[in-house]
């Protein structure tokens, strides 16, 4: 189980690590999947690219791994906005297929449950009184 926790663990921090680099190298790209309804597209995509990347780092030391883990749950919720309004207009991106679009909601769930499981910290028996 030890093995598989630590692949979660780096298949998570590769997922946000790139991802949030990539708010950077391709904000446009990012800007242009925000919902209409949200202001300051830029600023967002900036703060969650930050975010992102301190997520991942923060998986990745063992006293800190859960409650950046719940920071990204928190994260992959708060973008789900965007990647509905994507799959709600896929008129709007003529360049991603609807399969991806539809595909990537069920990723979606699947990483959250992905994060809980590889980021809790494992509880310790009490010892006997």
């Amino acid at each position: 189980m030890f093995i598989l926790k630590n692949l979660g663990l780096a298949f998570v921090f590769l997922w946000f690590m790139g991802g949030g680099i990539m708010h950077f190298v391709d904000a446009d790209f990012f800007v242009a999947i925000m919902p209409p309804y949200l202001g300051y597209h830029l600023e967002i995509v900036y703060i969650s690219g930050v975010l992102e990347i301190l997520g991942a780092i923060g998986i990745l030391i063992p006293s800190m791994r859960q409650w950046a883990g719940n920071g990204l749950l928190l994260l992959v919720v708060c973008v789900t906005p965007a990647n509905i309004h994507m799959w709600l207009n896929p008129e709007l991106f003529v360049d991603v297929s609807e399969t991806f679009l539809n595909i990537r909601l069920v990723v979606q769930v699947l990483l959250l449950l992905l994060i809980w499981w590889c980021t809790r910290t494992p509880q310790r028996e009490s010892a006997p009184a």
